[in-house]
């Protein structure tokens, strides 16, 4: 009786893991140890893989620990890398359990870049195994059903758990043996089973009948849930598979039944209700006779019904001689209750035993990409604060130089280099020079021109494989099935477009810097002189020497020094911005832990504002403070100035060296704008060979997906019939199978459809007539002389007696199609014409193929050929009525 169902595994294709993993990992993670960390964990993930899914698995308990040590890493791994079609794609090609294919077609199967598509296989097939495994069990003892009802109950869960997930795993259509429908039933089908072996083992345990009967009647309705599921849904008798289960679960249905209703009527009895005992043997009686005549190549119960049949005679004998307890009808029997024992067990990773993370220090995507943008937040606000200190320094630069200070405190005497002008001319030359910032102008356009090429290439990867598909799609309509392009590329193209838009910024910065330094070009040279050429350069003025011991003097010298101070005082505070360092992965993973979820801005913010806040409050007192020293500068400067003898000679030298003055500041501007200019682009290259990279990847993914769809769809056309279909005469069509009863599962749904082979459209010739053998009057006697019908034949005509030899072999009779009769060959219009046959009674030399005829079938006598008298009682035919098949 112990028949249990098993489900196949799913076949997967080799897919190498390393190569792009290992990419990520270079790409994301710094170059050191914990880099290699990384990628010696890919290798090792790919060596699980191969090991769970490369090779054959034995149905034993440490094959199924690989394939769930597998699931559980995949389950890990997931929101660690960024798998998706526009990411890090992996294609995954998995084929259908059930479907075996044809001849040229080969089986069903489907591509994804999804790892949800491979976790979904993954489970269904450690569910498949564990249904193996489990009806290997040894159900004689203790152990073996408690494992069978373990991995039973496994099975059900992870069948569950894929109708419940994917569809939302896949985003599209999965194949048969993993869509809702099929994995509901095999859950159900599963659940089943082990409450059959919870049964079992109570019945191994001698426990209570009344206990027995409610496992056994559960176990019967669940049964009978997989049988329904199986018989309503349309796509699934279609699998050989389920036309092979289909009879097992009709049989374990009634013979649950058939079982609880054999240890109620033994609780019946124990009640002294005699008649229910019988009434209830009668109905196991009955359901076991239907499970032997329908389904007995399937499962064996003549164990089960020789017992409920010793019950019953006993129960009969006794209650006829001495009980005489009315019998009651089934349907009024009390209803027997249920106790379901067990339950799908819920699939909560880690599945396996010894499960441990390859990528354990490896933080989540979603941390990832908390903590990129936090870094961004930081660097606006860091490049914020020393942006605003640096326009302050700029700011009082260009006043002071406006003013012509320091220089005009130290240009006392008129007719020498003043010192601060000497200083920054020596600061020049130090730098490079002229030299130092042509050069780097120089650079620029072929660093952006390098970095335009990179997006140019890149963008056209994306072109040219988009234009390929939409061709495709045009030339297959609904059947490239697969993500647009165009759909898939949109956020690459947007990056792409951003890319584009900064370029194009940069450019427009690159001009500003090059006419500010076209703008101080001329003085910038000058400062680049020996400080002889610099000194003949600047106009001579008056002496006014008289100011040199004056309080307006070492008032302003006072208040620059202040200004300086300031300066230093930023120079300082923004070393300590840069250096400020804090790890957010910390905070993003405890509340990824908590709540499921981060709320990067809200986390981000309120570190940055704690972290900066001193620092802000510390530059805007900088802020004020330079305000006003520059206000006391001003009025101090107006005094110097009413005091200074003004001319001519004075007012050009004084304005000379101004101009001196703001170039320097100008060179300084300048070098640092170009430096960073170069440094942008240089980076800007490595994060354009990244998305290059990523452009790269994914086109070549979609191109291996697209050269497998286009394998697919060459096999399903050759499965495709050549020619449409056409009717079937009337004559060649099988007639229809008999409406099947009410029983719950008709045997003829079990057997594979026989397949209808297509007529030509000439008749067939029937074989020619051999001569006709001679018979009594008393034998055609029994011939009807009506009219032939011309409707099919209510029954085959009596046997006629077998000739003896020497009269010939009898006339060939057909087996015919299902549902026929025999034909009888009475008359053959067809036969003249077949052979070179003189116009005698016995055609002694006419050949003929001996024909043996159906075992208890007598041959038909025929008529004579035409011109020739019938035989005694045989009524003569004419060719155009009599036809050579049965007609429907």
């Amino acid at each position: 009786m112990a028949t249990f169902i098993s489900v196949p595994l799913k076949k997967s294709s080799e897919v190498d893991l390393v190569k792009p993993l290992s990419k990520f990992v270079t790409a994301s993670y710094p170059t050191g140890d914990e880099q290699g960390e990384y990628i010696r964990a890919v290798e090792e993930l790919n060596k699980l893989r191969r090991n769970a899914l490369g090779r054959p698995l034995d149905k034993h308990e440490s094959s199924l620990e690989i394939l769930l040590r597998y699931y559980d890493q995949l389950c890990a791994v997931e929101p660690k890398f960024p798998f998706s079609e526009n990411q890090l794609c992996l294609t995954f090609t998995w084929k259908d359990a059930f479907d075996k294919g044809s001849l040229f077609g080969g089986s069903v199967k489907l591509a994804l870049a999804s790892l949800g598509y491979e976790k979904t296989c993954v489970l269904f097939n450690a569910a498949a195994l564990a249904s193996q495994i489990a009806s290997e069990q040894n159900l004689d003892n203790d152990e073996g059903l408690k494992a069978a009802a373990k991995y039973y109950q496994l099975a059900s869960g992870a069948f569950g758990h894929i109708k419940d997930t994917v569809l939302s795993a896949l985003n599209r259509e999965p194949t048969m043996d993993i869509s809702p429908e099929t994995v509901g039933t095999l859950s159900l089908i599963m659940l089943a089973q082990a409450q059959e072996v919870i049964f079992l083992k109570a019945t191994s345990d001698k426990m209570k009948d009344a206990v027995i009967a409610k496992l056994a009647n559960q176990a019967a309705d669940f049964y009978g849930d997989a049988f329904k599921q199986c018989q309503y849904k349309d796509n699934l008798p279609k699998y050989f598979y389920f036309q092979e289960v289909l009879p097992v679960l009709a049989a374990k249905h009634c013979i649950m039944q058939a079982n609880a209703e054999l240890h109620q009527s033994v609780l019946a009895k124990q009640k002294k209700r005699f008649g229910e005992e019988i009434a209830r043997l009668q109905h196991a009686a009955e359901l076991v006779r239907t499970v032997a005549s329908r389904y007995d190549e399937y499962v064996s119960v003549k164990d089960l019904s020789d017992k409920i049949n010793r019950a019953l005679t006993a129960a009969k004998k006794d209650n006829d001689f001495i009980y005489h307890d009315r019998v009651p009808e089934v349907k009024d029997l009390e209803h027997i209750g249920k106790a379901a024992l067990v339950r799908a067990t819920a699939i909560t990773p880690p599945l396996s035993q010894k499960f441990t993370d390859l990528f354990e220090k490896m933080v989540p995507m979603a941390v990832q990409q908390s903590m990129s943008i936090y870094s961004q937040r930081k660097a606006e606000t860091v490049n914020r604060l020393v942006g605003t200190m640096r326009e302050a320094t700029n700011l009082c630069n260009g006043v002071l130089a406006s003013l012509n200070l320091p220089a005009a405190l130290e240009d006392l005497s008129g007719d020498s280099i003043p010192q601060s002008i000497a200083e920054k001319a020596r600061s020049i030359v130090q730098q490079g020079g002229l030299q130092s910032v042509e050069q780097l102008i120089r650079d620029l356009p072929e660093l952006l021109t390098r970095n335009r090429e990179i997006l140019d290439e890149s963008l056209k990867m994306l072109d040219d494989e988009e234009t390929t598909d939409n061709e495709l799609r045009t030339k297959f309509n609904q059947r490239w099935n697969r993500t647009p392009s165009g759909d898939l590329y949109k956020p690459l193209r947007a990056e792409g477009t951003n890319f584009r838009s900064i370029l194009d910024k940069a450019v427009q910065a690159d001009q500003v810097v090059k006419d500010r330094y076209n703008t101080h070009c001329d003085m910038i040279a000058l400062l680049c002189k020996p400080e002889n050429e610099l000194n003949a350069a600047i106009p001579s003025a008056n002496p006014t020497k008289t100011l040199q011991g004056s309080e307006v003097v070492n008032v302003l010298r006072s208040q620059l020094a202040q200004l300086e101070e300031v300066k230093k005082e930023r120079e300082t505070l923004e070393g300590e911005i840069k250096a400020v360092t804090f790890d957010m992965s910390v905070c993003f993973l405890t509340a990824l832990a908590q709540d499921g979820a981060i709320n990067e801005e809200q986390l981000s913010l309120a570190q940055l504002d704690q972290l900066y806040g001193s620092y802000n409050q510390r530059v805007q007192a900088s802020l004020r403070t330079q305000e006003e020293l520059l206000g006391q500068v001003q009025t101090s400067h107006q005094e110097f100035s009413s005091l200074k003898q003004s001319n001519t000679e004075a007012n050009q030298r004084e304005e000379v060296l101004k101009k001196l003055a703001s170039a320097h500041d100008s060179y300084v501007e300048i070098s640092s704008n170009l430096r960073e200019g170069t440094k942008f682009y240089n980076d800007l290259t490595e994060i354009l060979l990244k998305f290059q990279n990523k452009c790269s990847d994914i086109v070549f993914a979609r191109k291996t997906e697209r050269d497998e769809l286009l394998k697919e769809l060459q096999q399903s056309i050759a499965r495709e019939p050549s020619a449409p279909n056409f009717n079937v005469p009337a004559y060649q069509s099988t007639p229809a199978a008999p409406a099947a009863g009410p029983t719950p599962a008709p045997r003829t749904v079990f057997t594979p459809p026989v397949q209808q082979q297509q007529q030509p459209q000439a008749k067939p010739q029937p074989p020619a007539r051999p001569p006709p053998p001679s018979f009594t009057p008393q034998a055609a006697s029994t011939t009807p002389t009506s009219t032939p019908p011309t409707g099919p034949p209510t029954g085959n005509p009596p046997p006629m007696v077998p000739q003896s030899q020497a009269q010939g072999p009898p006339y060939p009779s057909y087996q015919g199609y299902p549902g026929y009769f025999q034909m009888p060959m009475g008359y053959n219009p067809y036969a003249y014409g077949q052979y070179n046959m003189p116009n005698m009674p016995n055609m002694p030399n006419m050949p003929y193929s001996p024909y043996q005829a159906t075992p208890g079938q007598g041959g038909y006598p025929a008529a004579p050929p035409t011109g020739q008298p019938g035989y005694p009682g045989y009524p003569q035919q004419p060719p155009q009525q009599q036809p050579y098949y049965p007609q429907q």
